[in-house]
């Protein structure tokens, strides 16, 4: 974890990230650094140099919106960058104060268990996850364990077979991690998945730099299953009411198509086993 404030560590990455000419200025000479100059950056947001200079040292704590989305145009963030930038510049008091043990709902649990053919399962803020049906267990068979989204990407030996497109996998679990710690910087949580995943894998920590910022929402995966073999993955992942930055991942197959029939074997080899939930810690403090 860097030793800087997240908003800083965050515009600093996107200001690197950028090349003069995506912005309009030009290049003279070589630069000592990569990307663009805080004082291009402010010229580009139309504030001081100093000002800008104290946001990426956390100097200046309550930029208002206006400055916020000023600089957010200037690093040429999308949608959902310049939503993180706007939640890293919350001041303290609006931030969540902590959370209790993530629970899910008996309901939805109930809903995904009749769900004998759909892999469906339930990711907390650190992509924890908290609930899962049979179907979705066997789908992640060759796993050591599923309780950790990141984990199964970055960590264990498994992930790299399982993921057709690892690298596709790799950034984009990165950014919604990076998503999740937007909503809440202070999270002991992420705090501690983020060290585990630093230490255990180069490419994580190098991604986490990054400073990417995405969202699960609908997308295809492609997957290989050690026993059904290769998959085409439709998934959706859908917010659950009542319980914040928890999602439901629903993994569906093309009808009457390979990995219909794939999921239909996987059901065959689910049937009567129990998923059990990952362990995880108690209340957060703020």
């Amino acid at each position: 974890m860097s030793n800087g404030t997240p908003l800083g560590d965050f515009l600093r990455a996107r200001r690197k990230a950028l090349k003069p000419y995506q912005v309009g200025l030009p290049e003279h000479g070589r630069r000592r650094v990569p990307g663009l100059r805080r004082e291009e950056v402010a010229l580009l947001a139309g504030v001081s140099a100093d000002y800008y200079v104290r946001l990426e040292q956390g100097r200046e704590r309550s930029p208002s919106p206006q400055v916020v989305e000023a600089v957010a145009q200037a690093l040429r963030l999308g949608p959902e960058s310049a939503d993180h930038l706007h939640r890293l510049c919350l001041a303290a008091f609006q931030r969540p104060r902590g959370r209790a043990r993530p629970t899910v709902d008996p309901h939805l649990v109930r809903l995904m268990d009749g769900w004998a053919h759909t892999p469906a399962f339930v990711v907390g803020p650190a992509l924890d996850v908290l609930a899962a049906n049979a179907v979705a267990a066997a789908l992640h068979s060759g796993f050591e364990r599923f309780d950790n989204l990141a984990r199964l990407v970055f960590t264990d030996p498994a992930g790299r077979g399982f993921y057709r497109d690892w690298e596709r996998a790799a950034r984009s679990c990165a950014a919604e991690l990076r998503a999740a710690f937007g909503h809440d910087p202070g999270s002991a949580r992420i705090a501690e998945l983020v060290g585990e995943l630093s230490r255990g894998s180069e490419e994580f920590a190098e991604l986490w730099e990054r400073h990417e910022v995405g969202g699960k929402a609908q997308d295809v995966k492609r997957l290989r299953h050690p026993a059904v073999g290769d998959l085409e993955i439709r998934f959706s992942a859908f917010a659950v009411n009542g319980a914040p930055h928890q999602q439901l991942v629903v993994y569906q197959a093309e009808p009457a198509g390979p990995t219909a029939a794939a999921f239909e074997q996987l059901h065959a080899t689910a049937a009567g086993a129990r998923w059990v939930g990952a362990a995880l810690p108690g209340p957060t403090q703020p």
